[in-house]
């Protein structure tokens, strides 16, 4: 049984999987008896309606589909611990019956774990309250400005950037070839500000880095006008750098093709 794991909004990439997108997974998982673990822990910051929050948006996921989420973005749970998953009963692959993955994942849960502690279950009931929603809803929007706000500053700068518009991570592409430990050095250095190495999440993130919008906004103001004041004259002198480089590259090949021809 193959087991398709989607995170959306992404961490740490900041995309968000479009319904297009979903539909296609669900057909494959559909045809191969797959079942998608899908992680909607930051569903809440999309607000993009065209974009799906949940996975049962499409029609016949039932069927492959279990849903994770949680209360930790959204409601400032972080290290507390507590969220739910959604196992429905149609859930089935090859030649299981209906209900049994649902009973064989309760099963699991309930040997592994005592559930979760009176503390973080009221914290849940408050969340869910209507005035928790409202303090919720209100912590969102705030985070997500505090992503625009980086955003905006960074590609002021010609950084190529994913994310911050439905999701509060951006993935940012490093300039001049750099590597991610390298970029992370030089933000460091030139602006005392900390990002997380693209490296960190695998070896398909070199080359990249992602800034976080979780954070108080005096915070990320501060860090944003370091990244303006100082970080532009790095870039700079790396762009002469750079074409100084392709420069001679470029006359080293001519050179070699004349030689050549003489």
């Amino acid at each position: 049984m193959d087991v398709v794991y989607l995170c959306s909004p992404n961490n740490p990439t900041g995309a968000v999987a479009t319904r297009e997108q979903l539909t296609a997974w669900v057909e494959y998982a559909r045809g191969h008896g797959a079942v998608i673990i899908f992680d909607a822990a930051y569903a809440e910051f999309i607000s993009d309606p065209e974009l799906p929050r949940s996975i049962y948006e499409i029609e016949g996921v039932k069927e492959c589909a279990i849903e994770l989420t949680s209360f930790s973005k959204l409601s400032g749970f972080t290290g507390v611990r507590l969220g739910w998953a959604v196992v429905p009963y149609a859930l089935r692959t090859e030649d299981s019956e209906d209900g049994e993955l649902n009973r064989m994942w309760n099963r699991r849960q309930s040997t592994f774990f005592n559930g979760a502690s009176n503390i973080a279950q009221s914290g849940g009931v408050a969340a869910v309250s209507d005035a928790g929603k409202r303090e919720s809803r209100e912590l969102v929007a705030y985070y997500m400005e505090n992503a625009w706000i980086i955003r905006a500053a960074l590609r002021e700068l010609g950084l190529d950037v994913t994310g911050g518009d439905n999701a509060p991570y951006l993935w940012v592409k490093t300039p001049g070839g750099l590597g991610s430990w390298e970029f992370f050095d030089q933000l460091l250095e030139q602006t005392q500000v900390v990002v997380t190495p693209g490296t960190g999440f695998g070896s398909a993130g070199e080359g990249y880095v992602r800034f976080s919008a979780f954070g108080h906004r005096e915070n990320i103001e501060a860090a944003v006008q370091s990244i303006r004041d100082n970080l532009k004259f790095w870039l700079r002198a790396k762009s002469r750098e750079l074409k100084r480089s392709q420069f001679l590259v470029g006359c080293t090949r001519h050179l070699k093709l004349e030689s050549h021809r003489a």
